[in-house]
């Protein structure tokens, strides 16, 4: 591996990284484009890897058990046109703690796509920035399944954040097995963040699309078998990322960022406005409700991307979040034909809670903390009831150095105070969503915050990559350990915890 840095010829690298690195494991074509997100810290790889006894700096903890699995894109070719970071293949990358011992996989996400353009030797995509091709699939471009992960009804499930084809993968050597269709429902698609509640091992699921319903919402149980599912009226063509839930209901989101159908079916373009005059909508529905049983509280305006929890306390049904306020800021000058995609991907967002009374119709809201944080995750067993604690990772804004999305920070909140604790990653390291283990045996009468944090960081110093554990109840402390990964990890999107009792079941 070189890391001569090449300066001037990639002038949006330089600003972003400092120069390009060559990369032995790196694909070569990234190397013929200007593009940041195909450079350093988001330089794909081409090893999948399968490594056991992985060495452990610090003090591995005997309890932690389980799996760390973050999902995220890898292209493996070259995008027919502008290259943009949600046009990578999905690669799933998990780490599994057993036995005091650690070992490491990762893998492609075999989708259908992926199979055709291994087999045709280049890419079959125009790529998010288009124009888009709708003999492809009903959004205009290749499903990567490159978003979200949940671990379901025994196995991994990885989703696309555009509704698409869940896959699922052997949860033990991360191998695609094939499509994953719930029992009793046509459509293959779903949405990332459908969400698995651990009480019940549901699957809470929606799906969207351009065409009438915009929205579906369902239930699946734990087997993987459709229980209910119903039609949401909205407006129009929507763009929800998300959808919360409580012990008896669901929240859903109709949010003003959407795109213009007649530019998209005059010119094929996803041409997103943030709609300032619009209000934002959160939709409850009973878990089991029909359509026309949803109640709909306005909001200010504001997209929201990823959802911390919710609960209900009496009459409301309390949610916290992260806003954006700004879901689609300014380009910046001299940042030529990737301009808008450089600018929809400096994510500003903060720590907020909703408020929802389900007698008067009342709505309460306001901001939790100010800092930029996303990315935001919780103890998976506290899921659907009142919850204290949140782990976010902190994110640059553009006067700060933040030319690109990276995390540089783990940000520890008590919600119900604004109180946070924070580690920093270090000068030119970057993190990746971070997941709470909660300890063996472990139940809702345990104290929330009784685990471990875990994520992934990458040092741009060094390109090496390494998993760090941290007690959840002390994280300015720092990593209890360091888990050395057998390769550079590029910039990934979203994580899951498998809790061991679930992960080797039987094994």
């Amino acid at each position: 591996m070189s890391l001569a840095p090449k300066f001037n010829e990639f002038p949006h690298v330089d600003r972003c990284l400092g120069g390009v690195t060559y990369f032995d494991d790196a694909p070569q074509w990234i190397y013929n484009l200007d593009n940041p997100y195909l450079h350093g810290l988001y330089a794909p790889t081409t090893e999948e890897l399968s490594v056991d006894g992985l060495e452990v700096v610090g003090e591995l903890p005997a309890d932690l058990v389980g799996g760390y699995f973050r999902n995220g894109p890898n292209p493996v070719f070259e995008s027919k046109n502008r290259h943009h970071p949600f046009d990578g293949d999905g690669m799933v990358r998990g780490v599994y703690f057993k036995d005091g011992k650690v070992s490491y996989r990762n893998r492609w996400v075999e989708t259908s796509a992926f199979g055709e353009e291994a087999a045709d030797g280049k890419s079959v995509s125009p790529g998010v920035m288009g124009p888009f091709d709708y003999s492809i699939s009903q959004f205009g471009i290749k499903d990567t399944s490159n978003t979200d992960v949940l671990w379901y009804n025994g196995d991994i499930m990885t989703l696309w954040y555009n509704a698409g084809h869940p896959y699922r993968l052997d949860s033990q050597t991360l191998t695609t097995k094939s499509h994953y269709q719930l029992e009793g429902r046509e459509p293959l698609r779903l949405s990332a963040h459908s969400k698995v509640d651990w009480s019940t091992g549901e699957l809470i699921f929606f799906d969207y699309g351009d065409e009438l319903p915009y929205l579906t919402f369902g239930v699946a149980d734990a087997n993987g078998c459709l229980q209910h599912e119903v039609p949401i009226e909205l407006p129009g063509p929507r763009l929800p990322h998300d959808i919360g839930f409580t012990t008896n209901y669901a929240v859903l989101h109709d949010l003003p960022f959407f795109h213009d159908m007649e530019v998209l079916r005059r010119h094929k373009q996803r041409v997103l406005t943030f709609h300032k005059d619009i209000p934002t909508r959160f939709g409850i529905i009973p878990r089991r409700g029909q359509s026309d049983e949803i109640r709909w509280f306005e909001c200010q305006p504001c997209y929201i991307l990823h959802v911390t929890n919710c609960w209900e306390e009496g009459e409301w049904v309390v949610m916290d979040g992260c806003r954006s306020l700004n879901p689609m800021p300014d380009s910046q000058p001299g940042e030529g034909e990737l301009a808008h995609m450089l600018a929809y991907m400096r994510l500003e967002a903060n720590a907020y809670r909703w408020r929802f009374n389900l007698r008067t119709g009342e709505v309460k809201e306001g901001d939790i903390d100010l800092l930029n944080t996303e990315f935001n995750k919780s103890n998976p067993i506290f899921h659907g009831v009142k919850s204290q604690y949140s782990y976010h990772q902190r994110i640059p804004l553009l006067h700060e150095g933040g030319h690109t999305l990276r995390f540089t920070g783990l940000v520890k909140y008590d919600n119900d105070t604004g109180t946070s604790w924070q580690w920093d990653y270090g000068q030119g390291v970057f993190g990746s969503e971070a997941v709470f283990a909660p300890k063996p045996g472990a139940d809702r009468s345990s104290v929330e915050d009784d685990g471990y944090v875990i994520t992934m960081v990458t040092d741009s110093n060094t390109w090496k990559s390494e998993c760090l554990v941290f007690d959840a109840q002390d994280i300015e402390t720092g990593p209890v350990c360091r888990v050395q990964l057998p390769h550079r990890v590029p910039f990934g999107f979203h994580a899951v915890w498998a809790r061991g009792e679930d992960l080797y079941q039987g094994a």
